[in-house]
């Protein structure tokens, strides 16, 4: 029998499956617990996404069934369709010029900001215009692998933001009014009403084989999230996602993203990070001053503008606006009327833009 070279240096390459999987388990349940200790927001699926990238720049990766993480996406689909509700849309109704001059306004700026991103090839055509995207950030990563964008790159740019937004914000926050934007702490397992839930997991189950069989870009989350919202709005559905479920669907998707890094793609991912930050500070910056006219010419207090137009991070804004004396109707009207905009228009956009700058940089070589 060959014995192992001892010299040979140990690598998770030459380990078994169960070995990486115990590892990845391991690290990301590490990640998970300090990113929660420091209360930050969606820190399962960051940290499953960070134990993912650390696994597979060590060459070691493992991959993730393609159904379980279909389902996770059906999951996010209805987890966006809790927040959008009859009363929401009402809300949009009332102020409707308002919410249409400053949705289409971030929307307009994240585009040029990914036509330059693209342009200056700090990123490619679809991929710098799905990174800029000023939605949530985990359906638009998941909506950008299914129209053929780089996910890890879109991923990157998508969480930074998120970072990004969520600190400035909170400092914003802290300095107009005294109190905390600490996320409260979360119970695991609160009581639930089972046949609610049943009924949301069925509409997980229905969109997942749609979506397979339809084969949709996309397509489990965003054929849960148009059912779900039918069904919760028409009142026959409640939604109810417990947090055990969320600690279930997060980490498929993070590891799924993350897993997907090569040692190529973080060195590329290193190079364009000062840039894709400068361009995500500029972009909190241009939607500050939207929420400076807000102010002026809607008679929007301060902060709520500013919380309203804040580009993305719907869940961190959300928590901010709950501690502090904003209208927080208006906040996540704004953010998730922003949200379904992008999602309607965002595939169209990326094309666009893309083929604009495609335009662009074949002219510029054939002039060479």
């Amino acid at each position: 029998m060959r014995l192992p070279d001892a010299r040979r240096p140990l690598s998770l390459a030459t380990t078994g499956t169960g070995v990486r999987w115990g590892v990845l388990l391991a690290l990301t349940a590490v990640v998970v617990a300090f990113l929660e200790y420091l209360r930050f927001p969606a820190a399962m699926l960051l940290g499953a996404m960070a134990a993912g990238i650390a696994l597979a720049a060590a060459d070691g990766p493992v991959r993730v069934p393609r159904m379980p993480f279909l389902v996770a996406q059906g999951v996010i689909g209805c987890l966006i369709a809790r927040s959008i509700t009859p009363e929401l849309l009402v809300e949009i109704l009332r102020d409707w010029p308002v919410f249409v001059g400053a949705v289409f306004s971030v929307i307009a700026v994240s585009t040029m900001l990914g036509w330059l991103l693209a342009r200056f090839e700090v990123l490619p055509g679809t991929t710098a215009v799905w990174g800029a995207s000023p939605g949530a950030a985990t359906a638009i990563v998941l909506m950008s692998d299914g129209y053929g964008a780089d996910a890890r790159l879109v991923a990157l740019m998508q969480y930074l933001r998120v970072v990004m937004v969520t600190v400035v914000a909170s400092l914003v926050s802290a300095l107009w009014v005294s109190g905390t934007t600490t996320a409260p702490a979360i119970d695991w397992f609160p009581p639930v009403h089972w046949p609610s839930l049943a009924g949301t997991v069925a509409v997980v189950a229905i969109g997942s084989v749609v979506a397979v069989r339809l084969r949709l870009q996309a397509g489990p989350m965003l054929v849960s999230l148009a059912l779900a919202i039918l069904l919760q709005d028409l009142g026959w559905l409640t939604i109810t996602l417990p947090p055990w479920l969320l600690a279930i669907a997060y980490p498929l998707i993070g590891w799924t993203i993350g897993l997907r890094f090569t040692r190529q793609i973080l060195v590329h991912a290193g190079r364009a990070l000062p840039r894709l930050a400068a361009a995500i500070f500029l972009l909190i910056v241009v939607c500050g001053g939207f929420a400076v006219v807000l102010v002026q010419f809607a008679g929007i207090d301060p902060l709520t503008a500013y919380l309203a137009t804040s580009p993305g991070g719907a869940d961190s804004v959300a928590i901010i606006a709950a501690s502090t004396p904003v209208d927080v109707p208006f906040v996540m009207a704004m953010q998730t009327g922003r949200f379904l905009v992008v999602l309607l228009t965002g595939p169209a956009i990326a094309r666009f833009v893309a083929t604009r700058v495609a335009k662009v940089h074949a002219s510029r070589r054939s002039g060479r």
